[in-house]
Order: structure tokens, then sequence, then C-alpha cells
């Protein structure tokens, strides 16, 4: 179905033509555009305050962080690893 007004298909924006096999998320993930940075920056610091760790920063490792999480699951579920 085509809306009047508007193309029967995507067009790119002049000078966005690029190949579109290298047009995929995993490229844009890679690239970092500000936005997507800012949006990690939020949904870090939204855990931190979640979880009451108020000594997170951006600049604490993942794997830090990742292991209090683990061990905060594992505590929740009496496992033990």
């Amino acid at each position: 179905m085509v809306t009047p007004g508007y193309p029967d298909r995507v067009v790119p924006k002049p000078g966005h033509e690029a190949d579109p096999k290298n047009r995929t998320l995993i490229n844009r993930y890679n690239q970092r555009p500000a936005c997507l940075d800012h949006a990690h920056r939020v949904l870090e610091e939204a855990v931190a305050a979640a979880y009451g760790w108020t000594d997170c920063t951006p600049d604490k490792p993942g794997p830090e962080i990742l292991s209090r999480l683990l061990a905060l699951n594992l505590e929740r579920s009496g496992d033990q690893w």
C-alpha cells in the first residue's frame, strides 16, 4: 500500500547512499554515535540507582558490574557457585 505523497519504497537521503551491507546494527553500534553512548550511560546510571550502588561510575569496568549482578542473583536464588 502506498500512502499518497510518500514514495513506494525507502529512498536514502542524498549523501547517505552507503552500501546497504555496511549499514548493519552491529556497525552502527560499533561506531558509537553520541545518542547511543548517552542512552548507555543513562541506562547504567538507572541500574546502579535501582540497586543502590552509589560507588558506580561510568568508568567502573563492566566485568565488575556483571560480577555484582551475578552475586546478587545467586544470593536471591539461594544457589552458590
